[in-house]
């Protein structure tokens, strides 16, 4: 059974050969193949080339697969389908915890993996377009690589600081309850302590915004929460 040519898989594997292997395969089968040898590569070609199916080594020579994971899914939900060597069940549980759709481990069976794609693209197919980044008046939000630039300078801040941004980016325009926001950012043991959002959102608009007490981008809804408006 051949994959339609508009299927398009993103494969990532520092082993040269095992890379061209799969990417022969992979087309012979109908697929259009985008490559990638490190984590960093990989991030920039999910954003730009938007495949349908990510197929991820964990042992990268920059990042750990994981990170990948973790970077993609910061903003999008493009199914993972992990092809690795790790056999420990930590490794998978992790992969799985983190956001990969599916685990294959080395040595692996070519009309498996193929199987596996075709489902992971179908369980994949609704979800709807996304993007990497998300331009906020001077800011650009990178969602993939976790980082925020303004005016072109990357802004360095806290893990925290980045989990609030991010939130609250993904909602862009939307508000965004103090409820979830505490909940997504603190745990759900913090639903009620709506003094770290006073702290948190006051430091980001130190750091974002042009005159922090007149805020263009970071509005407070008094009561109800947060909004990011560009």
């Amino acid at each position: 059974m051949s994959t339609p040519p508009a299927y398009k898989v993103l494969v990532v594997d520092d082993e040269p050969a095992l890379a061209r292997a799969l990417a022969i395969n992979l087309r012979a089968h109908g697929w259009v193949v985008v490559t990638a040898a490190d984590g960093r590569s990989a991030l920039d070609a999910a954003a730009t080339e938007h495949p349908d199916v990510v197929v991820l080594d964990l042992g990268l020579p920059d990042l750990d697969g994981t990170e990948v994971i973790s970077g993609l899914r910061g903003w999008t939900k493009v199914p993972i389908v992990v092809l690795s060597a790790r056999q420990h069940g930590e490794d998978k549980v992790e992969a799985l915890d983190l956001g990969a759709d599916d685990y294959v481990t080395k040595p692996f069976a070519m009309n498996e993996l193929m199987a596996r794609l075709r489902a992971a693209v179908r369980r994949g197919q609704e979800a709807a377009p996304e993007q990497a980044t998300i331009a906020v008046g001077d800011l650009v939000v990178d969602l993939a690589r976790k980082r925020v630039a303004r005016n072109g300078a990357d802004v360095r801040l806290t893990p925290t600081e980045w989990s609030f941004l991010e939130l609250l980016a993904r909602n862009l325009g939307r508000l965004v309850p103090r409820e979830q926001i505490l909940r997504e950012v603190w745990g759900p043991a913090y639903e009620h302590e709506t003094h770290y959002l006073r702290v948190y959102a006051a430091q980001l608009r130190r750091k974002l915004e042009d005159d922090p007490a007149h805020p263009r981008h970071l509005i407070t809804s008094a009561g109800l929460g947060y909004t990011l408006e560009s």
